[in-house]
């Protein structure tokens, strides 16, 4: 699967970027991870809160009902 890419920019002040270029940083990279790190903690975030608003209608679900509905499932396969 190609992946398409879009450009996002920012702006940063003119000491930090002379100081990327004397360290040889390659922004691009870094942006690339922490923007990735940062939704997939975002992510999580959220299944978490869902997972919490489910919670009260899972527990009232049995173990025997769950197992009852697999088998059911894989019968009609």
């Amino acid at each position: 699967m190609v992946q398409q890419s879009v450009t996002v920019s920012t702006k940063i002040p003119k000491q930090l970027k002379e100081k990327i270029q004397k360290f040889k940083i390659k922004p691009s990279k870094i942006l690339r991870k922490a923007l990735e790190d940062e939704v997939k903690r975002r992510e999580v975030a959220e299944l978490k809160e869902e997972i919490d608003r489910l919670k009260p209608v899972l527990e009232k679900v049995s173990m025997e009902d769950v197992v009852k509905s697999i088998r059911e499932d894989r019968e009609n396969r």
